[in-house]
């Protein structure tokens, strides 16, 4: 067994290689094509080239929340390694190029038939909220015989993206990754991701928890829909206990993070216009498990998490455009 001090990576993450498109769009163009605003549908290949056609001009650029989590990581300076399937076209070759120039491992062979790269069409209005129209591709067949097993076990957290709980051989690729983690002396980390995909799986989803989870990462709907409940106090009185530790988002209102009996309370950084919230959840838990695997605090966890947060939703688009290792550097010297 290797020692977390001893590991080759801080964090590895498995979720959907996906080629995000972002457009600005009006509250009338989602009504026309029966959109709800601040939600993520699942589309075929057909609708998603039907949509992409009837939007202005966009902005391409590689997402999946678990990858631009480990891009975030890797931005601060850590050691990010990302398991994904990508099919060998042209949008595989964006993510691929993407993910590894921010410095992230991404050694996935990409798939040479079926489904071509997932992409997402993310719809922004003017008041920075994003409707996500998700085309899952080549991303959904990731199953066991993709995993590297040996990076998985090099890593001192495992992170996992809730959205591939949709795909059955993905499920199974999660728990043997889990298994391997803790078998190599690593812990587990699981974003739920969507309410919606909650609600698809909610009982599976607790057994994840209970069962493979030392880290929890939710918003305020996410983790109200796991437990079935519309009163936040609830659902953190459900949670507590079930995970070493929940790290829960509430937008403007910061977050709080439960571990045992502590509370700790984040309050949320706001460092500019709010542009576009995509991402926002992303990169909170890439400063929190930045901040996590260096050793520190659950408090300075929770503030790193924050400020990376405040970053990326002044900009268009979920990978930071600005040096987050710079960011950091210059809130320290401001405080």
């Amino acid at each position: 067994m290797t020692s977390p001090a001893e590991k080759r990576f801080d964090v590895v993450g498995i979720g959907n290689a996906i080629v995000d498109v972002l457009v600005q769009a009006d509250e009338g163009f989602l009504h026309e094509h029966g959109l709800h605003k601040g939600t993520m549908a699942l589309v075929d290949e057909r609708q998603a080239e039907l949509l992409y056609a009837s939007v202005g001009p966009g902005l391409e650029t590689s997402g999946g929340s678990a990858a631009n989590t480990l891009a975030g990581i890797a931005q601060l300076g850590g050691r990010a390694g990302f398991i994904g399937r990508v099919r060998d076209d042209q949008l595989g070759a964006i993510f691929a190029h993407d993910i590894r120039s921010v410095g992230a491992r991404f050694d996935t062979p990409a798939a040479s038939s079926g489904p071509s790269t997932a992409r997402c069409l993310i719809l922004v209005t003017p008041d920075a909220q994003r409707t996500m129209c998700t085309y899952l591709g080549a991303s959904v067949g990731l199953d066991p015989a993709d995993l590297d097993l040996d990076l998985v076990a090099q890593a001192k957290l495992l992170y996992l993206e809730g959205y591939l709980w949709d795909s059955e051989a993905a499920k199974r690729a999660f728990i043997a990754a889990a298994e391997v983690a803790r078998a190599h002396g690593g812990e587990v980390a699981l974003s739920l991701s969507d309410a919606f995909c909650v609600e698809r799986h909610r009982d599976s989803f607790q057994e994840l928890v209970d069962g493979h989870v030392d880290i929890l990462f939710a918003n305020e709907t996410e983790i109200c829909s796991l437990y079935q409940t519309d009163s936040f106090e609830a659902a953190l009185t459900q949670v507590r206990g079930r995970c070493r530790i929940a790290a829960l988002t509430r937008s403007e209102q910061g977050s709080l993070i439960l571990c045992g009996d502590q509370t700790i309370s984040i309050a949320a950084v706001r460092l500019g216009e709010l542009v576009d919230t995509t991402g926002a959840g992303d990169l909170y838990a890439a400063g929190f498990l930045h901040a996590y695997t260096q050793g520190q605090d659950l408090a300075r966890c929770g503030e790193l998490g924050s400020l990376c947060a405040g970053q990326v939703v002044t900009q268009l688009g979920p990978r930071p455009q600005q040096s987050l290792r710079e960011l950091v550097a210059s809130h320290h010297q401001a405080a």
